[in-house]
């Protein structure tokens, strides 16, 4: 295993600025769709480019191995930059459609990416520090974004929110083009087919529950990205000035607990603990949502808060814990568990448009809170690492 600890300030630079491009025009995707379809119908143009993500995904391997890493991440890079401009400049629900899914689609693929040239430069005894240190700087990145993109609304509208973040794109292919000699390096990664790894991650008990805590995370951020922004605007009349301080607020757990966790996984505790005390204040939060019947900004930033607080503690333990049994070679395996990112927008996205057919949007946060239940069981059965 390769370990530089400049290739990795270099890549939790990357990562900090992708996370700035990324979060951008997050919150504020289903608004901008809402310009071309009902917000009923918006959940189906995520599942689409949810499904178009996840054969992507599986497929992403093969390239890898023909034309490595760092190929690929600078053609992905080039389509990410790309489906975004023409995405503001089209108005057919149609291409709007088909660049918004190229779009969601290259968001996916370069974290695959990033995975591969974190845990290259990576060694097992300090994983914990260094997946949950990325993912800090990462998550400073999601912070900051929220406030100033409520800021430039009160300005800008929403196509110049993705403007910027094309733009964003541009440092990252710099870096990434003089670092060439770090990055471009060849990596013999294990044979075997895509359905092959994954019969052997179904058999392995601790990686195939893992897998499960994943796809519940990303369920939850499915619902919190798409709705709960709608809800705050829409349903409770807030601005987006004031969803932008909340959500920069809500954020801050990314950045204080990982760090900390990790270190704690990786001396104490180990994973699994932690994993259910996450689970178990994300499930509360939402409750709390759902219960409590108020317009107040600062009881909604207190209660997202609280969520994220659950949520930050499940992503760093869910991270740490699979690439501590899964190295760079076994590139399905990782390819297999990114899908948990594709899947639970689909997942997540479909129940939500059925759920929405019967029921007001309120009811979502008491949903996704029982089914959040389902990821202290899989939490449970892992072996811990500790």
């Amino acid at each position: 295993m390769i370990q530089s600890k400049k290739s990795l300030s270099v890549l939790y630079s990357l990562g900090f600025i992708l996370a700035v491009s990324t979060a951008f025009p997050a919150y504020i995707e289903s608004t901008f769709l809402e310009n071309f379809v009902d917000l009923r119908w918006v959940g189906l143009f995520f599942g689409g480019a949810m499904l178009a993500t996840l054969a992507a995904t599986l497929y992403f391997p093969y390239l890898i191995k023909k034309f490595t890493n760092y190929y690929l991440a600078l053609t992905v890079l080039a389509v990410n930059f790309f489906s975004i401009l023409l995405l503001i400049l089209v108005n057919s629900p149609f291409l709007v459609f088909v660049f918004f899914t190229l779009f969601i689609v290259s968001i996916s693929l370069i974290w695959i990416n990033m995975d591969i040239f974190v845990e290259t430069f990576s060694a097992n005894p300090t994983t914990g520090f260094t997946r949950t240190l990325y993912f800090t700087l990462v998550n400073l990145g999601w912070v900051f974004s929220p406030f100033l993109v409520g800021y430039l609304l009160q300005t800008y509208d929403y196509r110049f929110i993705f403007w910027l973040a094309a733009l964003l794109l541009l440092p990252v292919a710099i870096i990434l083009l003089q670092q060439k000699p770090r990055f471009s390096f060849s990596v013999q990664y294990k044979g075997g087919s895509i359905k092959m790894a994954i019969k052997d991650m179904w058999h392995n008990l601790n990686l195939r529950n893992i897998f499960f805590v994943s796809l519940l995370l990303r369920v939850f951020y499915t619902f919190a990205v798409i709705y709960i922004p709608v809800y705050l605007n829409q349903n409770l009349g807030f601005s987006w000035s004031v969803i932008g301080l909340i959500f920069s607020f809500m954020l801050l757990p990314f950045i204080f607990l990982e760090l900390p966790a990790g270190i704690i996984a990786d001396k104490y505790l180990g994973e699994k603990e932690i994993l259910i005390v996450g689970f178990s204040i994300l499930i509360i939060s939402l409750l709390l949502m759902f219960f409590i019947q108020s317009v107040n900004p600062i009881i909604w930033g207190l209660m997202l808060f609280l969520s994220r607080c659950g949520a930050a503690l499940v992503e760093a333990m869910q991270e740490t814990y699979f690439f501590k049994n899964v190295d760079v070679p076994q590139i399905n395996y990782i390819n297999i568990y990114r899908t948990a990112h594709p899947l639970s927008y689909f997942i997540g996205s479909t129940l939500a448009v059925v759920l929405l057919t019967f029921f007001s949007l309120s009811y979502l946060f008491l949903f996704f809170a029982l089914v959040l239940l389902f990821g202290i069981y899989f939490a449970w059965q892992i072996k811990d690492t500790k």
